[in-house]
């Protein structure tokens, strides 16, 4: 009997990822509509800050999060990015160079990329803590170059540039902060999506598993030492386009742009954002720009205060802020959230008066060493406190400690209310699978 082969083309159906689509959709939306909402010229700043910062610690996430690599360094690429971008500018506002002020930060990116290129080759040798040491010695290598070279670095004042340069386009100049935070905003959306789409190639796949088990890469054939250096090198080009963005946004770039407290905000804020999930590090930025710039305003003691929080945060969650909400949503799928909000509402009560207690010890260490001058008295959240009285320590040891015990308690109640939760998300989900 004849076999009758089948020419046909079969066709398979793959629907759209509608959630996929939306929450991209969201994304754009909010970039979009923000300065429309916040419109003050404090405002605005923090805005465009926030979107270079997206920029830079998704880039930073890159090694972290997605190839599991601790860099102590980063802040050198975005630097690098900065002066090579600023130094283009000036090039344009002299008439040396043709060039939209549009196409700046992306001469960041390429001379980043062309850094990382240079300097991740060795950097990528070692993995683990030998890597971690190894981007700390270039950072502070290069922190120091920046000093000794000033016709490139521009010495202590650095280097200034105009970013109203050329012929405008459209009406559009960057002089208004608005018009070049529209710019950010779109390299932002853009710069995000490109990093999405590498978590999805083979390569950013592969970098799972160099990050997950290095052995077994080896041992399948690929060399791990060079996809460790193309993400760096990738990680690289974008942290020299939020550099480029920067140095636009600022219109001076200095040696701090390349020093350690930069690379350390990077890796504080991705972590507390979260490194476990991509949109971890977005949150991070957010909470940089406010820590850096509304935090500070507010009290002396912001650096202190930065790392109670993220001693807090490693304790009681090491996956971050966005490793919390994941974990939400999936008692949510399950229509288990409701019974744990009391709980979120007594820790969030105790966790309060822990921090007015030693808020307010914090706040009259740093009266009594920095404002000794200004008397003894000051105010902390409405209530008049004196660094020199007895009463005022006694009181805020008072309501530390009880805070304290009040929110062991309450911590020890949540978990076992969540361990039950658990075991009973995870009996539902035996029980689906058995009907399937």
């Amino acid at each position: 009997m004849a076999h009758i082969h089948e020419t046909r083309a079969h066709f398979h159906f793959r629907p759209y990822n509608v959630s996929r689509w939306v929450i991209w959709g969201l994304y754009a939306l909010v970039l979009g509509v923000a300065p429309l909402i916040f419109t003050s010229g404090l405002s605005m700043t923090m805005l465009s800050q926030m979107g270079i910062g997206i920029i830079a610690c998704l880039a930073f996430n890159m090694l972290l999060g997605q190839g599991g690599m601790l860099s102590f360094g980063h802040a050198v690429y975005s630097g690098f990015g900065s002066f090579f971008a600023i130094h283009t500018l000036n090039m344009v506002s002299a008439g040396e160079l043709a060039m939209p002020v549009s196409l700046v930060p992306l001469v960041g990116g390429l001379f980043g990329l062309l850094v990382a290129a240079l300097l991740g080759y060795v950097t990528t040798k070692k993995a683990g803590t030998p890597f971690a040491m190894i981007t700390l010695g270039v950072g502070e290598l290069v922190w120091a170059m920046s000093l000794m070279f000033p016709g490139f670095f521009g010495g202590e004042g650095g280097v200034s540039g105009n970013r109203v340069a050329g012929q405008p386009f459209a009406g559009i100049t960057y002089g208004p902060q608005v018009q070049l935070y529209y710019l950010i905003a779109i390299y932002c959306f853009v710069c995000t999506a490109l990093m999405f789409a590498f978590t999805r190639t083979p390569l950013g796949r592969m970098l799972n598993a160099v990050r997950d088990n290095p052995e077994r890469v080896e041992f399948i054939g690929y060399n791990t030492q060079y996809v460790r250096y193309f993400a760096f090198m990738a990680s690289g080009l974008f942290m020299g386009i939020s550099g480029g963005l920067s140095a636009l946004n600022f219109e001076i770039v200095t040696a701090e742009v390349v020093n350690a407290a930069r690379s350390g905000a990077y890796l504080l804020f991705t972590f507390l954002g979260g490194a476990l999930f991509f949109f971890g590090p977005i949150i991070g930025a957010v909470l940089m720009v406010l820590a850096l710039v509304l935090l500070s305003e507010l009290t002396q003691a912001w650096l202190l205060y930065l790392g109670l929080i993220f001693l807090f945060m490693v304790m009681y969650a090491p996956g971050g802020i966005s490793s919390l909400i994941m974990m939400n949503l999936r008692l949510a799928a399950f229509g288990k959230l409701r019974m744990l909000w009391t709980s979120y509402l007594a820790l969030a009560g105790t966790a309060f008066v822990v921090f007015a207690g030693a808020g307010a010890m914090i706040e009259m260490v740093y009266h009594l060493q920095l404002n000794e001058a200004l008397g003894p008295k000051l105010s902390f959240m409405g209530a008049g406190l004196n660094a020199k009285s007895l009463d005022s320590w006694f009181g805020a040891g008072l309501v530390l400690a009880t805070g304290m015990a009040m929110f062991e308690l309450t911590r020890r109640h949540f978990v076992r209310d969540w361990t039950l939760i658990q075991e009973d998300i995870e009996k539902e989900i035996k029980r689906r699978e058995a009907l399937t």
